[in-house]
């Protein structure tokens, strides 16, 4: 442990996570080989650390270093800018070229954004881990070099071979060892410690004295995500530093600052499909259908406590409740109240006795199947067999009348 102690001051590196710390391990120990490392992470959790940790402890720290980004460097010109060219190669090739492995030649070469080369550029770079050739761009011979490669992603890398936006055989080529930087929403503990050290050096930058925040203003630091990790986390330090009148700063001034601060940290669906036949919009009506099938019952089930706790009339209540469904109860099935509270459904005119000892409540066919059944048979019979008609009777749509009727069994 007090070797990444070390490390940390040495390579400017802030933070007591445990997984910061793996990762650190991981390049101390790859460090004096010469094995290719790919690094992976978020956008802003600082890739760029590792590289130059594995370089500086390897036995190439006296060679160059050399860190190129990928995704800056236009597709027609990125094979020259990394193998180099021939004079004549193409259009303003006036003169012979390094590219940057010949230039890193002995030393390090970090591939920033590794998962955006071209196709042909992936061939070129499989032969320079492979072979330790290369070809420039116009020649016919190939060169040899000793040239130690670390590249960095922020892309799933799996999810890109099968997309056939990279070559597999490259990857565990250059995957050989993989160092992940966890992203910053998973080291709450670092968020403070690296906010300070923003603070601190931007205050000296400005001649300002330093931003702090309050210990409310601490709490929200640490829960918020911080979709762009450390870096969107040193711009807010820099344009508070340069802002904020204030040296001490509160959860509601540091709110501004934090886009989106009080949006849910739930995962969201996207590119739901539907299968088995069912479109999206049939998906739809069905969800809307099953939520207002919940409401109506808790609707049902309020209007039962009305009645046990007052003793109002169960019919009316349920009416107030629940229009639709008191209007479709036949007066034979209407509740009746006894002494004390008691209730009791009428059915074909026989009634239940009461127990006059206990005030207990006795409901009977009070199915909701049994009532929607019910329905539909009379539905039914009112339209004459005419599905279309007992359909709009029963405010559904005919499919989904259909579907009950198969449900129940109702041919």
């Amino acid at each position: 442990m007090s070797d990444i102690k070390s490390i940390k001051q040495r390579f400017g590196i802030i933070g007591v996570s445990p997984l910061l710390d793996r990762a650190l391990e991981k390049a101390v120990r790859v460090a004096p080989t010469d094995i290719s490392v790919l690094v992976t992470g978020e956008s802003g959790v600082g890739k760029e650390a590792i590289p130059k940790i594995i370089h500086g402890l390897s036995h190439r720290k006296h060679a160059p270093y050399i860190a190129v980004n990928c995704g800056a460097i236009p597709e027609g010109t990125i094979d020259s800018e990394l193998f180099g060219h021939e004079k004549g190669a193409f259009t303003g090739a006036t003169g012979a070229r390094k590219g940057y492995f010949e230039e890193a030649d002995g030393g390090t070469i970090f591939l920033d954004e590794v998962g955006e080369l071209p196709m042909p550029s992936q061939v070129r770079l499989l032969r320079v881990l492979e072979t330790g050739e290369f070809i420039r761009v116009g020649a016919s011979r190939a060169n040899k070099i000793d040239v130690r490669v670390v590249g960095a992603t922020n892309v799933g890398m799996l999810e890109a071979i099968k997309n056939g936006k990279f070559r597999e055989d490259l990857y565990y080529r250059l995957n050989t060892v993989e160092i992940n930087l966890p992203p910053l929403r998973e080291r709450p503990a670092d968020i403070h410690l690296l906010f300070r050290k923003f603070a601190s050096d931007f205050a000296n930058k400005y001649h300002l004295p330093p931003v702090r925040l309050d210990d409310e203003a601490v709490r929200l630091l640490e829960q918020y995500r911080w979709p762009g990790n450390i870096r969107q986390l040193r711009n807010l330090a820099e344009q508070m530093s340069v802002i904020e009148t204030s040296r001490l700063v509160g959860k509601d001034v540091l709110k501004a600052y934090l886009p989106q601060v009080d949006a849910s940290n739930l995962p969201a669906l996207a590119n739901t499909r539907v299968s088995d036949g069912v479109s999206n919009a049939d998906f739809a009506k069905e969800r809307e259908a099953l939520y207002k099938l919940l409401f109506d019952m808790r609707a049902e089930i309020n209007a039962l406590k009305n009645a046990v706790a007052t003793g109002e009339g169960l019919y009316e209540g349920m009416q107030r409740e629940y229009p639709k469904i008191g209007n479709e109860l036949s007066t034979n099935e209407r509740p009746e109240f006894g002494r004390e509270g008691q209730i009791t459904f009428v059915d074909n005119e026989q009634y239940e006795d009461f127990n006059e000892d206990e005030n207990t409540i006795e409901i009977e066919n009070l199915s909701l199947v049994d009532k929607e059944i019910e329905l539909i048979k009379k539905a039914l019979d009112k339209s004459g067999g005419k599905r279309k008609v007992a359909a709009k009777e029963l405010g559904i749509s005919e499919r989904t009348l259909y579907r009950k009727i198969k449900q129940y069994n109702l041919e």
